[in-house]
C-alpha cells in the first residue's frame, strides 16, 4: 500500500472562512496554503483553550473578540507552544512557561487586519512615544530597538507609525519591533464548526471510505480482530471506523491512574473489556519515576496486561489509534506492524495519516461522543501524572483535581528530597527526565539550579 505524503499544508477556503482537509471547498472555492510546524499536527481550540486565549487577549490588548473557528499547530518549546491559526492566517503564538507557571500571547503581523480595529490597550504610538524621533526617521524600523516611553507593562504590544501598523515586545524602555507595514482592517465571516463540517464532506468521507478499506483489508489477517480503546478521540475514532467494518470486541485498560472523566466515558461507550493495570506507586519504590525517556509504567501497566489478556484467546489483529502526528517520535509510524512486546498481536492504524483537525471534524460529522477532558483544555487524556503531559496540562489537573495533585506532588517531593533534587526539579517539572534535553538544562542554568538526573 502506498503511503500518503505528509501533509505540511493546511488549505483554507477565504470565502467560507474554513479550513479544509483538502485543496477544494464544498463552496467550489480553491483553498489557500499555510505552512505547518512540525509536528504538523493542528487542532481546533475547544472551550477552555478559547476562554484562555480570549483572556490573554483582553488582559492585553483590550479586546477577547476571537473569531469562532480557531486552530493550533502544536511546536517545540519548553512546555506547551501553540501557533494559532485563524481567519487563514498566522495570528499569533500561545505558550507556557513551566518555571513561572505563566501563559503568553504574542500575535503575529497577519493578526492585526482583526485585532487592530478592535484593540484598545497595549499599543504604541511611535510619533509620540519614541524618545528620539529622529533615530527612526527615514529608516526600516523592523528588527530594530528603539527606546520609548509608554505606560504599559513589559509584554507583546502593537506598534504605530506614519499610518503604518506592527508587532514588537516591550521591556522597560526598550521597544523592539518584530515587523511594520502597511494593514488594511477588514471583517471576515464568522461561520462554526458546523459550517466547517459542512464545506468539508466530501473530504470526510473520503477518510472514512479509506480506513474502513484498510481495517477489512487487515481483519481477517490473524484469527480474531479486536480495538484498542484508550478513552482518548483517536481511538474513540478507530472504534466507530472498526465497528463500520465489522469488528465488534474491544478492549480498555485501565491502569489505575486513569482521570475519572476518562473512566466515566469508557462506561458510557459499553467497552466490553476492561483490562487492570495497577501497582505504579508500588513500582515506584522499586524503578525510580517514569520518565519521558524511560516510560517503563507503560510496559506495567498497559502492555503486560494486554499480553496475558491476549494469550488466552491466542493471535490477533489489534485496531488502534495511533497518528503520525502526534509526535516526532510517532512521525515513521508503520501502518502494519507486529507488537514487539506480544508477537501474536498484529497492530493496524488506519488513522495514521489523519491530523487532529480531521479527528475533530470526523467526530463531530458522525456526531460522536468525546472524552470531556479536550473541553476542559486537555490534548491528551492519559494517565493523570504522565511524564508525557505538559506542564501546563498538570496545572490543569491541579485545578481540576487537587486531590490527584497533591498525591503526585507529595511522591515528587519525597523522590526529590531522598535524591537532593533542586526546587526546579518539581517547580519547572524536570522530573520527567531521566537525562533533561539540552532545552530544560539550559533553562536549569538560568534558573541557577543543576540539571535534575535521576539516581
Amino acid at each position: 500500500m502506498r503511503e500518503p505524503p505528509q501533509k505540511k499544508v493546511l488549505y483554507w477556503c477565504p470565502r467560507c472562512n474554513v479550513p479544509l482537509l483538502g485543496q477544494s471547498c464544498a463552496c467550489g472555492g480553491e483553498g489557500e496554503r499555510i505552512p505547518l510546524l512540525r509536528p504538523y499536527d493542528i487542532r481546533p481550540a475547544p472551550g477552555h483553550d478559547r476562554e484562555l486565549l480570549s483572556s490573554l487577549l483582553l488582559e492585553r490588548f483590550g479586546t477577547g473578540d476571537l473569531p469562532e473557528i480557531v486552530l493550533f499547530n502544536k511546536t517545540g518549546g519548553l512546555d506547551r507552544n501553540d501557533l494559532v491559526i485563524a481567519n487563514g492566517a498566522r495570528f499569533g503564538w500561545l505558550s507556557f512557561h513551566p518555571c513561572t507557571r505563566c501563559w503568553s500571547f504574542v500575535p503575529e503581523q497577519e493578526a492585526l487586519p482583526f485585532l487592530l480595529p478592535r484593540a484598545r490597550a497595549g499599543i504604541i504610538d511611535l510619533e509620540t512615544a519614541c524618545r528620539e524621533p529622529g533615530t527612526i526617521s527615514g529608516r526600516k524600523i523592523g528588527g530594530k530597538k528603539v527606546a520609548v516611553r509608554t505606560g504599559i507593562a513589559d509584554g507583546p504590544v502593537i506598534v504605530r507609525y506614519k499610518g503604518m501598523a506592527g508587532t514588537g515586545f516591550l521591556s522597560g524602555d526598550s521597544l523592539k519591533i518584530r515587523k511594520i507595514g502597511p494593514v488594511h482592517p477588514r471583517e471576515y465571516p464568522d461561520p462554526g464548526w458546523d459550517v466547517a463540517v459542512e464545506m468539508n464532506r466530501f473530504h470526510l468521507k473520503n477518510l472514512e471510505r479509506h480506513a474502513i478499506r484498510f481495517i477489512r483489508q487487515h481483519m481477517s489477517d490473524r484469527p480474531r480482530a479486536n480495538v484498542s480503546f484508550s478513552g482518548g478521540k483517536d481511538s474513540t475514532v478507530a472504534l466507530e471506523l472498526a465497528r463500520r467494518a465489522g469488528v465488534t470486541e474491544c478492549y480498555f485498560i485501565d491502569t489505575g491512574m486513569e482521570f475519572p472523566e476518562t473512566l466515566s466515558f469508557a462506561g458510557e461507550m459499553g467497552i466490553p473489556v476492561r483490562l487492570s493495570g495497577r501497582g505504579l506507586f508500588n513500582h515506584i519504590r522499586e524503578r525510580g519515576l517514569p520518565a519521558k525517556d524511560n516510560r517503563w509504567c507503560c510496559e506495567l501497566l498497559k502492555l503486560l496486561p494486554v499480553k496475558m489478556w491476549l494469550g488466552k484467546g491466542g493471535e490477533c489483529v489489534t485496531i488502534q489509534g495511533n497518528r503520525y502526528y502526534e509526535s516526532f517520535s510517532r512521525a515513521g509510524l508503520p501502518p502494519v506492524c507486529e507488537n514487539p512486546f506480544h508477537p501474536g498481536q498484529l497492530n493496524i492504524s488506519p488513522i495514521r495519516n489523519w491530523r487532529a483537525l480531521e479527528v475533530f471534524l470526523y467526530i463531530w460529522w458522525r456526531k460522536l461522543a468525546v472524552n470531556p477532558l479536550y473541553e476542559m483544555g486537555f490534548e491528551r487524556v492519559g494517565c493523570w501524572m504522565c511524564p508525557a503531559m505538559l506542564e501546563s496540562e498538570f496545572e490543569l489537573v491541579k485545578t481540576i483535581h487537587p486531590d490527584l495533585h497533591r498525591r503526585w506532588i507529595a511522591v515528587l517531593q519525597e523522590y526529590a528530597e531522598k535524591h537532593g533534587h533542586p526546587p526546579e526539579f518539581i517547580g519547572c517539572g524536570l522530573w520527567r527526565w531521566e537525562n533533561p534535553p539540552p532545552k530544560m538544562q539550559e533553562l536549569c542554568r538560568e534558573k541557577k539550579g543543576r540539571p535534575a538526573k535521576k539516581s
